[in-house]
């Protein structure tokens, strides 16, 4: 019980360095406008570029973490990313601003993808859905603290203190893999990828229908999450007027409804299963999605007719994460890092296109915003309805037995 609730504390606060890079500085986004004279979709570029870094650096990892073990390319990944944040709290520019942000996210991924092979080695499909869930329990307080901490921390001490607390979170974590990491690859796995091209294993990956489903479905319902993340400081602060510590109050609002998704998910995955769950929460979504869409076209229901659906389909994320994830990985348990890096590479990918679509599209109304979130909402469900055979289930039978 003691290990268990280390591995969940432990991994939970490495997987939240990622969400705190995220969302501290979205109240500075304006600021940084300003400041650096530049265009809001130059601006939105600092967030779409994590995304890309994020996507790029997934599958060298997972290959690495295969190969060489677990530990190693984890502790690289996140020195890079301590190096790349201090250099965002020094940056001149957007220019700088944007790259600095790109190796930042290239550090960064390492841990998301060497995670979810960890779960991936230690435990069963049903067991890994619920550790994930319980992973973004602990990760889920930087969706909640970190616009909050990052307004207070613009207010008081200006932006560039943000990247310089985000620095020292990066270093404390780089000492805790180095000093206190386990190694959990499995001695019988850690030759067989070795062996295996990697055209070999993308035609393994992608001819696995519950592998290609959950990772469009997991994508594109991330997409809608990163949509709302670029959109909704230009769309509650700017185009809504709401405050900039009252936008943090709200996001937390949202990410708290995440983490109570995650938390039901536990409870519905015993009475449900995987599959049913997905379907279930891909309807909610699907429709919150088009319900914003209709507030936001015909500019009515105000602030309530944003954030109401805006919360339904945060919500969501916290049963769509963990389950799309698990399921995806469930047949590849011998790549399984390879298998991680290519899932988070495609899903970031995704994000990242609409992201950049949104800042191309300028938006000066919540039209755009909402759109791309019922797009991808829809297209999730799609997924899991088309790609997905129903009537093939995850073998569920331990962390061990699938290849």
């Amino acid at each position: 019980m003691r290990q268990s609730l280390r591995f969940t504390l432990t991994f939970g606060a490495l997987m939240a360095i990622g969400p705190f890079s995220i969302n501290m500085y979205l109240p500075s986004l304006p600021t940084l406008q300003r400041e650096f004279g530049a265009h809001p979709a130059e601006v939105q570029l600092t967030l779409a570029v994590y995304f890309i870094g994020m996507a790029l650096g997934q599958i060298p990892y997972g290959a690495l973490a295969d190969r060489w073990g677990r530990r190693p390319p984890m502790l690289l990944g996140v020195i890079l990313y301590t190096i790349a944040t201090l250099g965002c709290a020094l940056a001149t520019s957007i220019d700088m601003m944007i790259a600095c942000r790109f190796l930042q996210a290239l550090g960064d991924c390492s841990i998301m993808v060497i995670v979810r092979a960890i779960v991936r080695d230690l435990f069963s499909p049903l067991e890994g859905a619920k550790v994930l869930s319980t992973l973004l329990l602990v990760m889920g307080v930087a969706p909640i603290m970190g616009p909050l901490i990052g307004g207070w921390i613009m207010v008081g001490f200006g932006w560039h203190a943000i990247f310089w607390t985000l620095a020292i979170y990066g270093a404390l974590g780089a000492l805790t893999i180095g000093l206190a990491f386990p190694e959990t690859r499995k001695p019988g796995t850690a030759h067989e990828p070795n062996r295996e091209p990697p055209l070999r294993q993308l035609r393994l990956l992608f001819t696995d229908r519950i592998f290609t489903g959950n990772v469009l479905a997991g994508g594109l319902s991330q997409s809608a999450m990163f949509t709302y993340l670029a959109g909704s400081p230009y769309v509650l602060i700017e185009y809504l007027g709401v405050p900039v510590e009252s936008y943090g109050l709200l996001f937390a609002m949202n990410a708290a409804g995440m983490i109570a998704g995650s938390q039901l998910n536990r409870g519905f995955l015993t009475r449900w299963g995987v599959q049913g769950v997905l379907t279930r929460v891909g309807i909610l979504a699907a429709f919150s999605g088009a319900v914003m869409l209709w507030f936001a076209a015909t500019r009515t229901g105000g602030l309530l007719g944003i954030l109401l659906p805006m919360f339904a389909c945060v919500f969501t994320q916290g049963f769509m994460i963990p389950n799309t994830s698990a399921a995806a990985l469930v047949n590849h348990h011998k790549r399984a890092g390879f298998a991680s890096g290519v899932l988070g590479t495609l899903q970031f990918a995704m994000g990242s296109i609409t992201t950049v679509l949104l800042g191309a599209l300028n938006p000066q109304s919540a039209v755009p915003m909402a759109a791309i979130i019922c797009a991808c909402t829809l297209g999730s469900l799609a997924m899991r309805q088309i790609v997905v055979p129903r009537n093939m289930v995850p073998r569920q039978g331990s962390s061990r037995a699938t290849g």
